[in-house]
């Protein structure tokens, strides 16, 4: 039976935007006079609406956050830069450790492990009556349930013996840990143990936890895929995972972890996804195991019930066309190389203004794909909502000598008529 928990009670905006800016030729003269280089692309818009929107639910923990995963836009927070405790939300570290090792091939899910004393709950006594996969000494587990047994069961003991698979001992395991901090920019956050246990010197905060949800999500997605799971028996003891929220129907929940120790109190990360939108919460220091679920559900519907994510450039997709001079083509696709998520509250979709910039006044082969060309910048009611390289989806050779002569007469005429317009 799964856990008892509460039950409680689009004008669309193209995914691609094709645009084409050319100021007309004389008619006495067959030239092409180059667009500017500074476009303005506003999606037509409704009767402009001031928006507004309630404030957040209050959330009885010490600190908490709610974050867009696509870009990671603060939609509220409180104390979210206090350093706390993070309990077993140290494991989403440990966890992407593994991720990545798994990713780079230093592992496989297949290699098997041989379990060391230190692993072994009786005889640690730091692990004595903590959450354990259950692991005896000598025992051979395969990385793919130690994995498990960490995302799903919170083991203590399957975090040490993985920690000594990989690196040889506990502490080398952490310092890789604390490696992978800095990598992601996390500024408050140290480590000092693999599992999570109170440990002095050990810190996070709610907007760094938030942030390592992301990573775990962006970088390592078959990692992140174990979180959903509900259930794992291993040795015929079967445990269910502690995060409620799996069960929660009001909310498509797909992770990712729970924390509590009498030092941290009750900690929480969950992400859900609703359309288009994945949305993550982080709460620390809860007073009960009944408030972080709760809280969590509440800060994630009132996400998702005013704000959306929107894409108005996919990835290597035409954006508009520009003029090439002296190349084997007249005109180039220019877009950007990875898709532009914007947050927003919901109804805002059609004030999105897009303006793209130029590096250069013209355009000159020889071009090759991928090659920054530009900036684009999008704008939601005047606000700066993101920015992104603009580059060139297509490679441009330089033209035959005859294309190239007849550029230079164009761009002569067209330099000409600029003079005396």
């Amino acid at each position: 039976m799964p856990p008892n928990i509460y039950a409680e009670t689009e004008a669309e905006i193209p995914s691609s935007l094709k645009i084409e800016a050319e100021i007309p030729s004389s008619p006495k003269i067959e030239a092409e006079i180059p667009s500017s280089p500074k476009i303005e692309a506003e999606i037509p818009s409704s009767p402009k609406i001031e928006a507004e929107i309630p404030l957040a639910p209050k959330i009885n923990a010490k600190a908490w956050i709610l974050i867009d995963y696509s870009n990671g836009k603060v939609l509220s927070e409180f104390n979210a830069d206090t350093r706390l405790n993070p309990a077993s939300l140290t494991k989403m570290m440990t966890s992407y450790v593994v991720g990545q090792k798994i990713k780079t091939g230093k592992i496989k899910y297949e290699d098997l492990v041989t379990i060391d004393q230190d692993a072994w709950a009786p005889g640690n006594q730091l692990l004595q009556g903590s959450s354990l996969m259950f692991l005896k000494p000598g025992d051979q587990v395969s990385v793919y349930n130690l994995n498990k047994g960490i995302v799903i069961q919170s083991g203590n003991d399957a975090c040490i013996a993985l920690a000594d698979h990989l690196e040889g001992s506990q502490d080398a395991f952490v310092d890789l840990m604390n490696y992978y901090v800095k990598a992601l920019g996390l500024k408050n956050t140290h480590f000092m143990t693999v599992h999570g246990l109170d440990s002095e010197g050990q810190y996070s905060t709610a907007r760094d936890m938030a942030l390592i949800a992301q990573a775990l999500i962006r970088d390592v997605p078959e990692e992140y895929e174990l979180n959903k799971e509900k259930e794992f028996t291993f040795n015929n003891i079967r445990q269910i995972n502690r995060n409620k929220l799996l069960w929660n129907h009001l909310l498509k929940i797909d992770g990712i972890k729970t924390g509590h120790t009498a030092g941290a109190g009750y900690n929480l990360v969950a992400s859900a996804v609703e359309n288009n939108t994945r949305l993550i919460s982080v709460i620390l220091g809860a007073h009960s195991d009944t408030i972080r679920f709760k809280d969590s559900e509440r800060l994630l519907i009132w996400g998702f019930n005013f704000f959306e994510t929107v894409t108005p450039i996919k990835a290597n997709t035409p954006f508009t066309q520009q003029r090439v001079w002296f190349g084997n083509k007249r005109k180039i696709n220019i877009g950007v190389n990875k898709d532009i998520s914007l947050s927003m509250i919901k109804g805002q979709k059609r004030d999105i203004k897009i303006h793209f910039n130029l590096n250069t006044n013209r355009l000159n082969a020889p071009l090759n794909k991928n090659q920054i060309i530009g900036t684009v910048d999008f704008q939601i009611n005047g606000k700066n909502s993101g920015h992104c390289s603009l580059i060139s989806l297509d490679d441009v050779e330089i033209g035959n000598i005859f294309s190239r002569f007849i550029d230079f007469i164009i761009m002569k005429i067209t330099d000409w008529i600029s003079i005396w317009l």
